[in-house]
């Protein structure tokens, strides 16, 4: 049952971006040349909540829905990694106008050439599983 009420919330919020325009490669390509403000908002919005989501797990020491302590690890603070992983990261998303999460949303909305897209996240994220051991972490 719990798996049922993911999904069920995964497709709302698929739902949620596809309708926000957040999933569209116009909104993208518009916010990397800084011409609408209209994905900024979003994200800076996202960026908000989470920020309250963590202040309020920090502050009233909540639990998950297995009743389980939510614990919140300190991150690495090697600054060249995520700078790096930002570029890599960004670039992807600049070229094919879709960061991963909207990549599903647009399959699901009937936009088939995206599976090419998809296929090759798979195939980078199988080879960054080969070669991690060689990286620095």
């Amino acid at each position: 049952m719990k798996q049922f009420t993911y999904i069920l919330l995964g497709i709302c919020f698929g739902i949620v971006l596809y309708k926000s325009e957040a999933a569209s490669w116009f909104r993208i390509y518009e916010m990397f040349r800084f011409e609408s403000f209209h994905m900024y908002g979003i994200i800076g919005s996202a960026v908000a909540t989470g920020a309250l989501g963590i202040f309020c797990i920090k502050k009233y020491r909540l639990y998950t829905f297995d009743h389980q302590k939510m614990a919140l690890e300190p991150k690495n603070k090697s600054f060249p990694r995520y700078l790096w992983g930002g570029v890599i990261f960004g670039l992807g998303w600049a070229l094919v106008g879709a960061c991963p999460g909207p990549m599903f949303i647009l399959v699901g909305a009937g936009f088939m050439p995206l599976l090419v897209v998809i296929f090759g996240a798979l195939i980078g994220t199988f080879l960054y599983g080969l070669l991690r051991k060689y990286l620095p972490h």
